[in-house]
């Protein structure tokens, strides 16, 4: 791995009841860069996520982030922020709530902190309402605030425009391109081509079990 290449996947299949679902990707993630990966539902890219988020356990093949190669005693990537499907919200809680009760896991992340993400992704760090009452947008900008707590230096986000607005999409768009600003490297999925290629350094495409650049 170069010291530009901050996460390599090589030759990496998973398959789900005999079913390939990846069939030998190779993908390198260069530093600082904001890199996009579209595919229609099905295709994959959830799966390959949650591979390079130490989540899912390939068939073959290896995974390194960081000079850190996935697997044993490293199960997950280091200095990383991951957002996927907000599943793992508590419903009942606030949102101050959430991100304080996972902060207090790590032992890492003061409460000025979870303010600071709470403000940066646009919610109320006061708002005293549960999460069941937030609309899929504010969800959607709870879990990047969670993502974004320990100030990663890899963002792995998947579908993180699902349920924003155009306005949030612009908001989202503003937010990632000042991430990179800060020396951030972001890796997101999308459904749409179209909107990746407005403000992302690089996409690729999935389909087949295959990555392909655009």
């Amino acid at each position: 791995m170069t010291n530009d290449i901050i996460l390599s996947a090589k030759n990496i299949t998973k398959a789900f009841k005999a079913k390939p679902v990846l069939t030998g990707i190779n993908f390198d993630l260069p530093a600082k860069q904001i890199v996009a990966i579209c595919g229609a539902n099905g295709s994959g890219k959830s799966v390959f996520m949650r591979i390079l988020s130490g989540l899912i356990r390939t068939d073959t093949g290896t995974v390194s982030v960081f000079g850190t190669q996935l697997g044993g005693k490293n199960e997950f990537p280091p200095s990383t922020g991951v957002h996927f499907d907000n599943s793992g919200l508590l419903l009942t809680e606030t949102g101050w709530n959430n991100l304080l009760l996972l902060a207090m896991i790590s032992n890492t992340v003061s409460k000025e902190r979870i303010e600071e993400v709470i403000r940066l992704v646009n919610l109320d760090p006061n708002d005293k309402r549960p999460v069941r009452t937030y609309s899929t947008g504010m969800r959607q900008r709870l879990g990047i605030a969670q993502a974004l707590m320990e100030d990663p230096q890899l963002l792995l986000l998947d579908e993180p425009t699902t349920g924003l607005d155009f306005d949030g999409q612009d908001w989202f768009h503003d937010l990632i391109r000042e991430l990179q600003g800060h020396g951030k490297t972001i890796l997101i999925t999308s459904h749409s081509k179209e909107e990746i290629a407005s403000f992302c350094d690089q996409a690729y495409v999935m389909a087949g079990g295959t990555l392909k650049s655009l």
